[in-house]
């Protein structure tokens, strides 16, 4: 039987946790770990997925997509989807936003692309779809794409790899992942994990990086906005790794920012510590184009010092960081803090690799700036296309 498979990267923070929520720039980087969606016609007329049925209520990203990209009220047909992957859930590495990004893309594939015209896929060319130019399509509302009127003109399909757009991917995951947290939800790993390389989140345009789109949520407390860009590695020295470490103590991103924001409260001159850890962001960001891998790992050794100071930090992360500083070029923890993951920056993975796990954290290898979404396998045809 015919199927489809795509993949999207995890993601892991290396500079500027917390103080991104106060307006200052953080920095996210594609890891090599992945998961991977394969999609084909369902045969038993039901929603599958891994073999059993689809649950829709307990698979709220999955329902979310298939109500944007495959309506089952148009007649879209039940599909079989398989999830595989090397990504640990519940990790702060981006698996739910990996997942999403994977799912819209091979929906995509599946179902093609309408457009005004067969030569380009560019936004304004689109017949339907979500996208940050696309003013008229509300990826975060009900709706299930964009059909605009095409004045008597002939639509076209495209299908295959031109069908395919990242920003849709990115836009697709970071509504359904807003959806799934009650309405808050940063774009950042939606973004790396559909781009990915390394993607810089900030609330201004940053000069010297290529700036991709504008993101706007509302939010139970507000608006809020971000500007997504893409920072160029250029060549990645060959022995430079992340070295991930799990601490495999889980901690809600949610309670560790309120337990931030409860900090700034009591205690406003301690704001001067949130700018401290932007400062240091903006230095990384400097560092990384630079390509000077000794500063990149200092400064990420610097914003773990005052991720420690703000308290966001714990005695599993601090071990586990501990024991790879010797052979790395800096480590910090990545994420929200409180458990979840802390990242080495080393030119020797295997011996940081052993320390982390001789001090009891469990390890995954990556290198930088990872590929984003990718079509690991198509056939040139749809499963259902709305006309």
């Amino acid at each position: 039987m015919t199927f489809i498979s795509t993949s999207a990267p995890g993601k892991c923070i290396l500079f500027g946790e917390h103080a991104v929520v106060y307006g200052h720039p953080a920095v996210a980087v594609a890891i090599d770990q992945r998961i991977s969606i394969k999609i084909q016609p369902s045969t038993s007329g039901m929603w599958l997925l891994d073999g059993g049925t689809l649950n829709m209520s307990r698979n709220p990203h999955i329902k979310g997509l298939i109500d944007k990209l495959w309506p089952v009220e148009d007649g879209a047909p039940p599909l079989s989807i398989h999830i595989d992957g090397n990504i640990p859930r519940a990790s702060g590495l981006g698996s739910s936003a990996a997942l999403s990004v994977a799912l819209a893309g091979a929906l995509r594939l599946a179902r093609g692309r309408l457009v005004k015209d067969s030569k380009s896929n560019d936004q304004d060319n689109w017949a339907e779809g979500y996208g940050s130019s696309i003013s008229e399509s509300d990826a975060y509302g009900t709706d299930n794409g964009l059909f605009v009127s095409n004045n008597g003109e002939e639509l076209t399909l495209i299908i295959g790899k031109q069908a395919v757009d990242a920003d849709e991917n990115a836009i697709l995951a970071h509504s359904v992942e807003a959806a799934a947290q009650n309405g808050r939800a940063s774009p950042m790993d939606s973004s790396t994990c559909s781009h990915g390389g390394v993607v810089v989140i900030s609330d201004q345009i940053e000069a010297d990086l290529t700036h991709l789109y504008r993101r706007e949520l509302t939010m139970p407390d507000g608006e809020r906005f971000w500007h997504i860009h893409e920072l160029d590695l250029g060549k990645i020295p060959e022995d430079v790794y992340l070295v991930i470490g799990s601490t495999g103590v889980n901690a809600p991103t949610s309670k560790q920012v309120a337990k931030v924001a409860r900090m700034l409260e009591q205690n406003p001159a301690r704001m001067e510590e949130i700018e401290t850890i932007g400062k240091i962001a903006r230095r990384g960001i400097d560092a990384l184009i630079a390509g000077d891998y000794e500063a990149v790992g200092r400064t990420m050794t610097e914003n773990q010092i005052m991720l420690k100071s703000i308290g966001v930090s714990s005695p599993e992360l601090d071990s586990l960081i501990k024991a790879a500083a010797p052979t790395s070029l800096g480590a910090k923890l990545t994420g929200a803090g409180g458990g979840g993951c802390m990242i080495a920056l080393t030119r020797n993975p295997k011996s940081t690799s052993d320390a982390i796990e001789l001090a009891g954290g469990r390890t995954l290898i990556s290198k930088l700036g990872s590929p984003g979404m990718k079509i690991d396998s198509q056939t040139e045809i749809t499963f259902w296309t709305k006309s």
